[in-house]
């Protein structure tokens, strides 16, 4: 496998060794020892999968008190997916990166406890699988709306289908408090 760092310390693409043949494919989804030696957390205790159509939009979403990391790839069609360094006194505050996630591709994104996190649906239809190193706690989590301009998040589409949950999210500077700290 191949793990590619981006600009935001912590969010990494990782691009898996795959294996064609006449049949189809191979390759590992995850594997604990390789995903450690490469920095990458070596326990998750949740796996979630959410299908979404075309021009849907799910995000900016953290956990303040429990955050979690988060092992996203594309198993159906092809998503936009951004992390976002919300976390409060970061050198990287408000900075975001993006990255196509694909079934073709096999590409993931690992995001860290303390980034926002969101993707954008650019196939008709995509299936996406991600592992969280903690729990959900409906009860901690908060969001960041999807068009904050001081993101100013280059999403694929601009008109895009939310939950009524995230069109009711706040910007980010309305946040205050509500952001995970940061901790080098």
């Amino acid at each position: 496998m191949n793990v590619l760092a981006t600009e935001l310390p912590g969010v990494m693409i990782i691009e898996p060794r795959v294996f064609p043949d006449a049949r189809g494919f191979f390759f590992e989804s995850y594997h604990a020892q390789r995903y450690a030696a490469a920095g990458l957390p070596d326990r998750f205790v949740q796996d979630n999968h959410a299908r979404s159509v075309q021009g849907t939009l799910r995000g900016l979403h953290y956990q303040l008190q429990i955050p979690q990391g988060k092992l996203v790839r594309a198993i159906l069609g092809s998503i936009f997916d951004v992390a976002v360094d919300i976390r409060k006194g970061s050198p990287t505050f408000g900075r975001w990166v993006g990255t196509v996630l694909s079934a073709d591709n096999k590409r993931q994104m690992y995001v860290p406890p303390g980034f926002g996190h969101g993707y954008y649906v650019i196939d008709t239809l995509a299936e996406v699988e991600y592992k969280c190193t903690g729990f959900y706690q409906p009860e901690d989590e908060r969001g960041i709306r999807w068009d904050d301009p001081t993101l100013a998040i280059t999403w694929p589409g601009r008109e895009p289908i939310l939950s009524t949950r995230d069109q009711a999210l706040g910007f980010l500077d309305a946040h205050g408090t509500e952001l995970p700290a940061y901790r080098p």
